[in-house]
Parts: C-alpha cells; structure tokens; sequence
C-alpha cells in the first residue's frame, strides 16, 4: 500500500515517536517536494528527524499538470493531493478539516494522525495514545477537544 503524506500529520507523527507506524502499514511512504521543505523550516519541530525520514520519499509535483484550485488550501496540501492522484496512492495523510473536506470530495481516502496511532494501538504497536497525543499538542498540533475525546473513546482511553 502506498500512502502519500501532508506537513502537519508527518509532524504530529514525529513529535510523538510514531513515524516507523507509516512504515509498518504502508509499504511506501511519499511527500512532495514543498511538504519535505514544509516540515524542514528551521526552529519547524522535528525539522531534522523529518528530513532524515523523508530524504529518500519526495516526489516533484506540478501543479500545471492539474486543476486544483481551493481558497484556504496549503501549496504543501494541494500537491500532496495531487501526487496522489498522480501515483494513484491508497490513502493521503492529511489532518488539516479543511483539506480533508476537499480530498473527500476529490475521491481520495484520507488517514489523519489520530487514525494511525489508533491503527498502531489496535494491533499492538502502541500501548496508550493519551502520551503520544500530548506530544504532539507540544509540538504545536492542534487537534479539537471532540476529536480527542472521541480518539481516546474509540482507543478505551475513556
């Protein structure tokens, strides 16, 4: 399975120590180019784990080549929408409502954060979110009370 990925998801994974979960459901993990220089900014968190992690996954994308246009959108989350429909992916990581919102009306299958440490924590890989999700909120992610209390919930953390 192949999973292309977006900037605050990928942070929100590395601030809590979750990346190798990408690994371990997906058999490829991509970005574009301006997602790797999102989450590489200087003082960014993680910066240096994410680069490390995404030096060998970054694909060009442009976006002459497609018809994307969303007031609101993120140049790092219209490419990454765009690569998948390009490698014709299996899921896009993405977290931002948003963004999210348009990829569903695009057809695409999105996985957030949340669905991957809760993934991890139904086979065993993660004994407990509530940590992990305090990592992340850290590092600057903000996910709203609903969907953390309703995380916790689905995770038997509540």
């Amino acid at each position: 399975m192949l999973i292309v990925a977006d900037t605050s998801a990928l942070v929100a994974l590395a601030a809590c120590d979750a990346l190798s979960l990408l690994d371990h459901f997906f058999q490829e993990v991509r970005v574009p180019a301006t997602v790797l220089r999102e989450c590489t900014v200087p003082g960014k968190p993680e910066a240096e784990r994410l680069e490390e992690y995404l030096r060998e996954r970054v694909i060009e994308v442009d976006l002459k080549d497609f018809v994307i246009a969303v007031a609101g959108l993120g140049q790092g989350e219209l490419e990454a929408m765009a690569l998948y429909k390009h490698l014709h992916a299996d899921r896009l990581l993405v977290d931002d409502y948003r963004a999210r919102k348009v990829a569903r009306l695009n057809e695409i299958e999105v996985v957030g954060s949340l669905g991957i440490l809760l993934r991890g924590k139904e086979g065993g890989l993660v004994p407990e979110i509530g940590p992990l999700l305090i990592a992340a909120q850290a590092a600057g992610i903000h996910y709203s009370e609903q969907l953390v209390d309703e995380t916790l919930r689905l995770a038997g953390e509540r």
